[in-house]
């Protein structure tokens, strides 16, 4: 396991593989379908985001209310692919890092590539384990849209797997590949 401590560099980002398995520590934003939309609406007119996403990880999630003496509720990653469209756009403002499940568009890879950034995945149906990482939780921008508003969180030790790398290989190609050749 490789330890990572937010926000994510260029040095970090460029050390890391497909495959790999990292421990993420520090702060990361969440944001969905609804979140992406509103971002890349003001990216288009010139305008400030609510919350700086320069150097930082958005993880694809809409967290469950929490139960009494926890800080969240279940957490677990989202298809990525519907926040696709508007992926490229955050990428070129600085995002570096996202983290959720599923293939991403030829689109999201190459933007991917050009800013050295990475698409990390977390494991789906496994909310109630994942959210034990998740130490602080608070809404940033976007209240109204409620599990799909955009959350700080502070993580410590939160697992996942680099699934496109900077350099633009994509484990879900390059993993079946190597198992037909076997």
């Amino acid at each position: 396991m490789i330890k990572i401590t937010t926000p994510l560099t260029t040095e970090v980002i460029e050390k890391l593989t497909i495959g790999d398995e990292v421990l993420l520590n520090g702060i990361i934003y969440t944001g969905r379908d609804a979140a992406h939309k509103k971002l890349f609406e003001l990216l288009e007119k010139g305008e400030e985001l609510p919350v700086d996403l320069k150097g930082q990880i958005l993880y694809y999630v809409g967290p469950t209310p929490a139960k009494p003496g926890r800080v969240i509720g279940s957490a677990g990653p989202t298809t990525s692919g519907r926040m696709d469209k508007y992926t490229p756009r955050l990428l070129d403002y600085g995002l570096k890092g996202m983290i959720g499940k599923g293939l991403r568009n030829k689109e999201v890879q190459e933007a991917i590539v050009r800013n050295k950034a990475i698409y990390f995945a977390a494991i789906g149906g496994a909310g109630a384990l994942l959210s034990k990482t998740i130490v602080k939780s608070e809404v940033v921008a976007y209240p109204d849209l409620g599990p799909e508003a955009i959350y700080r969180l502070e993580v410590v030790d939160f697992p996942a797997i680099v699934v496109i790398d900077a350099r633009g290989q994509n484990l879900y190609e390059v993993g079946p590949e190597k198992f037909r050749k076997e």
